[in-house]
């Protein structure tokens, strides 16, 4: 194989290959999360506060089958990021093949699990029994759709570790373009079709992605890419496989954390009521759209350094983090003073701006974990190199720490207070702040420049 795809980040400026790799990223990320704050508003007008409710509580248990599966698609990133780097073309065609039967195997699982045990797990939470059954029915379908999401992002995800960020944005944009189209038919029961409530945006989700999923495959095979998925070269490879679990374990402990740390902090949320539970349903978009630029310059900042670390330029990564710091920062304080100031406005998009109780409850969030935007956006940075290392260990304990050491336990300390759900917030913001410094502490360390992979002197293994 030659270097017929992809973009070598090992030479040239730093700050222009991270904003080169990262706009298309924030663009695709921009236009998901887009997406679900127009389906937010669809479900707020077309059906009700309720169904916002349910979307909100049904978002953390999604995550969790999000977070398993990244550990997957964080390690491909990773070695396929190392290996294109070393000019290792090789290894990358047997990463891919690997990775794509691996994900198969994993996502049918997750959604057989889900499906089966998502009420025992709505019971778990303490949802309230207004947002109930409707969360049951769209975490039905919502885990259906899982399966050609994890296909779409696997396939993003090893474009990312060659340098391809506007192939990934293309397909996505077709996805959400769909979706958003499909939304007011299938929830509000447009023109032919039936009044299907707050489970027609999880069919709309449902159908869109896999139209997107097949359009991407179908391209990519019509291209002969190096990531084209070939049926007959899917196979598990042993000495890959484990090479992969070595390197994504922690990434999907520490993705799973995070999304099982956003489940206690909903349990807690649900102890106050409706209100307080169709009020973080809201402000998690805002949060949503905070993470976006952040994570997309976690992102081009982790291949920045797996391809810098794989042509042995540890020098460069510095500058990754100079300038992904410098980035991620001012674009998050800017988002953080539009959460502040227009909070009122976000609540009328939304359908809540009628329901006092809801709107101060949620502006009463913003202005406390809102105004601390800031520390995680600078975290993402030094996660982002730690990841692209292939050091994902350091970043699972980092969450560890944060969510579990102080977020969760400070949550349901302090909202046993008279701070109340305030308390939550508080112990939220106090998160990201602890997780911003020691993630620091790592970074200048220096212990990400030792790479814990070695691309150029594993052997290609044999297939099974």
């Amino acid at each position: 194989m030659t270097q017929k795809f992809g973009k070598d980040l090992t030479t040239g400026s730093i700050p222009r290959h991270l904003l080169q790799f990262s706009i298309p990223m924030l663009i695709g990320n921009i236009i998901q999360v887009g997406h679900s704050i127009v389906n937010t508003i669809w479900v707020g007008h077309l059906v009700g506060k309720d169904a916002v409710g349910a979307v909100g509580v049904s978002t953390p248990v999604l995550f969790i089958l999000i977070g398993i599966s990244m550990g997957i698609t964080m390690a491909t990133t990773i070695l396929v990021a190392q290996y294109y780097g070393a000019k290792n073309y090789e290894m990358v065609n047997t990463t891919v093949n690997n990775s794509f039967s691996l994900a198969i195997i994993v996502a049918v699982l997750l959604v057989t699990l889900g499906i089966i045990y998502r009420d025992n797990i709505l019971i778990m939470l303490n949802t309230p029994v207004n947002n109930f059954e409707m969360a049951s029915g769209y975490l039905k379908v919502s885990f259906l759709a899982f399966i050609p999401i994890y296909i779409v992002v696997l396939i993003s995800s090893i474009l990312r570790g060659i340098g391809d960020t506007v192939t990934p944005l293309i397909f996505m944009a077709i996805g959400v373009g769909i979706n958003i189209i499909l939304d007011p038919f299938l929830i509000g029961g447009w023109s032919i079709f039936p009044h299907n409530g707050l489970i027609g945006a999880a069919y709309a989700t449902l159908v869109a992605q896999i139209i997107a999923m097949v359009l991407c495959i179908v391209y990519l095979n019509r291209k002969e890419h190096v990531i084209a998925l070939n049926p007959r070269k899917l196979a598990l490879n042993r000495k890959m496989t484990s090479i992969i679990l070595k390197i994504g374990f922690p990434s999907m402990i520490q993705q799973s954390l995070v999304s099982l740390s956003a489940l206690f902090v909903v349990t807690f949320v649900n102890a106050f009521g409706a209100a307080a539970t169709n009020a973080f349903g809201a402000v998690g978009r805002i949060d949503m759209v905070a993470i976006m630029p952040a994570l997309s310059m976690s992102m081009a900042a982790s291949t920045l350094t797996g391809q810098n670390l794989g042509a042995k330029k540890p020098e460069r990564v510095k500058e990754v983090f100079k300038w992904g710091v410098i980035m991620s920062a001012t674009i998050t304080i800017m988002i953080s003073l539009f959460a502040i100031l227009f909070s009122n406005t976000i609540f009328a998009m939304f359908g809540l701006a009628n329901d006092a109780e809801v709107v101060e409850i949620g502006t009463s969030y913003l202005r406390i974990a809102g105004s601390c935007y800031i520390f995680f956006a600078v975290m993402f940075i030094t996660n982002g190199i730690a990841n692209g290392s292939g050091h994902t260990l350091m970043t699972m304990f980092f969450s560890l720490f944060s969510l579990w050491v102080v977020r969760v336990p400070f949550s349901w300390i302090l909202s046993k207070t008279s701070l109340g759900v305030t308390g939550i917030w508080i112990a939220v913001a106090l998160s990201f702040f602890v997780t911003m410094i020691i993630s620091f502490a790592y970074y200048f360390s220096g212990r990400w420049k030792k790479s814990v992979i070695r691309p150029t002197k594993i052997e290609t293994p044999v297939m099974d």
